[in-house]
């Protein structure tokens, strides 16, 4: 724009120069110069063309500089939906882009909105809530997640991520058919080729822990607090096939480890406060939602983590060899894994089972 501006003002000033030079030079075969009529051809050009513009430019004089950080985007949204609060769609999409963010009180709040405007009838508003519910203590897929996952099965039995979170909160309770079930109907609907070994170790898994309790091997041990369900769906009594079948997976994993060597930058050092935990997640950059596995570590650096299957937090969610993630070392000031304005952080790219051990450094403050 500036440059635009520039242009135009040489070639006013050319159109006056042409126009007045004329009128002001004294010539024996002319009549004498007019440097009034100069001065006002003079006035007509830059004023006209400044006049003409004004008029029939379609550029926004008052308008921000564009901003197109995910931030400024999120925060544009909510503006939006305060001036057209009935907005259904535009209240689901606040939500996604909060969990984005990792702001799940927000996208709760976002979700609930959705779900009043819908009437209840909105199986995107219901898993959304439970999703938002889920990532801010893991222990509401017992209570009030676990029932309004169920609600959005009603409306949509094939909703994938409501099957997923379903199939997580009936293998919490003990249900393991129900989960089994859930799985492999999630596995029927073509996911990405990295989640479909996922879900097949996960039915697997709950294959063998059935027939072992019908066998007399115990009872339906429930599947953990999302702490490490990828041992914990093929868990079973010491010897029995849910042993082997979880010694099996344990192998198979071997290659599915991410290996990073985290370090403190000097400038945070000294704002980073020692008793505030460090958090290890790793992440599926292009899917949204829980991490696919996490670590709470204590506050010293540096110090080398490793990460592997084992440590997901939800059952059925986890990273395999092959498969590129993000590995992000936060240190929580707040005490809690949600990310909070002022917590350190960094964050490296990953290829599982290709990487070896990579450097992440903390050098940068969540806004």
């Amino acid at each position: 724009m500036v440059t635009f501006l520039l242009l135009a003002g040489v070639l006013i000033i050319a159109g006056v120069v042409v126009i007045a030079l004329p009128l002001l030079r004294r010539s024996p075969t002319q009549l004498a110069p007019a440097p009034w009529a100069a001065l006002a051809a003079a006035g007509v050009l830059v004023i006209g063309s400044a006049v003409l513009y004004a008029t029939l430019t379609n550029w926004s004089w008052h308008a921000a500089p564009a901003d197109d950080s995910p931030q400024t985007m999120v925060a544009r949204l909510a503006r939006k939906l305060e001036r057209d609060p009935q907005d259904l769609n535009g209240w689901l999409m606040l939500g996604r882009s909060y969990v984005v963010l990792e702001q799940f009180p927000l996208a709760l709040r976002s979700f609930e909105r959705a779900d009043r405007l819908a009437g209840g009838k909105s199986a995107e508003a219901l898993v959304g809530e439970a999703e938002a519910l889920t990532m801010s203590d893991e222990s509401e897929l017992d209570g009030r997640a676990g029932r309004i996952i169920e609600q959005a099965l009603a409306l949509d039995p094939n909703s994938g991520k409501a099957l997923f979170f379903g199939a997580a909160a009936a293998v919490r309770r003990g249900d393991l058919a129900l989960g089994k079930e859930r799985f492999e109907k999630l596995l029927s609907m073509n996911p990405p080729e990295q989640i479909r070994p996922i879900l097949q170790q996960q039915i697997d898994g709950l294959t063998q822990r059935m027939a072992a309790a019908a066998n007399g091997g115990g009872g339906p041990a429930m599947a953990g607090a999302m702490g490490s369900p990828g041992a914990a769906a093929a868990r079973g009594p010491a010897g029995s096939p849910a042993s082997a079948s979880a010694s099996a997976a344990n192998a198979a994993s071997a290659n599915a480890a991410v290996r990073v060597h985290i370090e403190l930058s000097p400038a945070l050092s000294k704002t980073a406060p020692d008793a505030a935990p460090l958090f290890v997640f790793v992440r599926d950059p292009g899917q949204p939602g829980p991490p696919l596995a996490a670590k709470r570590l204590a506050n010293r650096f540096p110090q080398t983590v490793e990460l592997t299957p084992a440590d997901s937090m939800v059952p059925g969610r986890v990273f395999a060899a092959g498969q590129k993630v993000q590995v992000v070392a936060r240190i929580a000031r707040s005490g809690n894994p949600i990310a909070g304005s002022g917590d350190p952080f960094g964050e490296v790219a990953y290829l599982v089972g290709h990487d070896g051990l990579v450097n992440i450094m903390i050098d940068h403050v969540t806004p």
